[in-house]
């Protein structure tokens, strides 16, 4: 396993990550695992050199963060070993500052993630969408304190849109606070917008970028077939995965199993090594409902594609609306988080 620097951090971490959100209870999505399955998934990461863990706290309302405190506990894996990540912005109850990015909330969420963790700092801690109703000096501000708190070390953003990316950046440089040291955005063969303004910015400005659904949430993977075929259990209860991608997409697909037939692959390594591949990702987030997705993503790092099945991947591209930062597309998550 190949280790880089995140962004122009000093952290070094692991050119895949593990998404933890298939791991904590199954009344949150029908194809969340339990603890012991999370156990197995995250010692085999482990073993492969995976050393970056990324969860939320909206993850099964909190049970995702604290399985993967207490698993890496349970393997006996050292703090200084491993970089784990979480979020916040999602309504973690019904009150009206139990979500979002204020200053208030964020108060109370880091510092119950720390204790769902089972850990006195957390080296990734970001937002998980932009929040249009707190003044965005407020939740940088904040942010900064997280940081001068001894919280976490570093802070990281996930998907917004290019200018308000960059405005955050020249807010924290104005102000001497902490600055994001990450983007969590939304990118795939299916779905490559972010290669107009945000990935450029970010590697002009030394931002590491981490993916999320480098796999179109199993779309690149080929179980899908035109017509509504295919269905896993994780897309079927899936409600956001069979909204963002449609028919249209399946030509791009139809490019990935070619080049995974001639190199006698699976699908899901070739989709992933093509991410690995764009300058300036940083490491993929990649999830797991089965060993099977982790040997895919693992041996996925040795992966080189060459010129001519790059353009073959690339080709039957087509533009897309903006997918993955706008309220609708997290409607699912805070339907489920206004039950609660």
């Amino acid at each position: 396993m190949d280790y880089v620097n995140l962004g122009r951090s000093g952290l070094r971490v692991s050119r895949l990550c593990l998404g933890t959100m298939s791991y904590g209870d199954a009344s949150w999505a029908s194809w969340v695992l339990g603890e012991d399955d999370a156990k197995a998934h995250i010692k085999r990461a482990l073993d492969a050199g995976v050393n970056f863990f990324d969860t939320a706290d909206i993850y099964s309302f909190g049970k995702s963060e604290e399985i993967v405190g207490r698993v890496l506990k349970d393997l006996g894996v050292r703090r200084e070993d491993v970089v784990i990540a979480t979020k916040l912005y999602f309504p973690m109850g019904g009150g009206a500052n139990e979500r979002g990015l204020s200053r208030k909330h964020m108060r109370h969420a880091i510092d119950d993630s720390l204790r769902r963790l089972g850990v006195d700092y957390i080296d990734l801690y970001q937002m998980h969408r932009f929040d249009v109703h707190t003044p965005f000096e407020e939740t940088l501000e904040a942010f900064n304190d997280v940081v001068r708190a001894g919280k976490a070390i570093h802070v990281g953003a996930s998907s917004m849109y290019a200018w308000q990316f960059m405005k955050a950046l020249e807010t924290q440089k104005a102000n001497g606070w902490a600055r994001f040291a990450s983007m969590q955005n939304h990118y795939n063969l299916i779905y490559r917008e972010e290669e107009r303004e945000m990935l450029p910015l970010c590697r002009a400005e030394g931002v590491g970028v981490i993916p999320w659904s480098p796999l179109a949430r199993g779309f690149l993977t080929g179980s899908r077939t035109r017509g509504g075929g295919g269905q896993t259990a994780r897309t079927e209860g899936d409600r956001l995965a069979q909204s963002m991608y449609s028919e249209n997409d399946f030509d791009v697909v139809d490019a990935v199993s070619a080049v995974a037939k001639q190199r006698g692959l699976p699908n899901a390594q070739i989709a992933l090594a093509w991410v690995m591949h764009q300058a300036g990702v940083t490491a993929p987030i990649f999830g797991a409902t089965k060993l099977s997705h982790l040997d895919d993503a693992i041996a996925a790092t040795d992966i080189k594609l060459s010129e001519e099945e790059l353009n073959l991947l690339q080709a039957p591209y087509r533009p897309h609306a903006v997918l993955g930062h706008s309220y609708g597309d997290a409607a699912e998550l805070m339907a489920r988080a206004r039950r609660a």
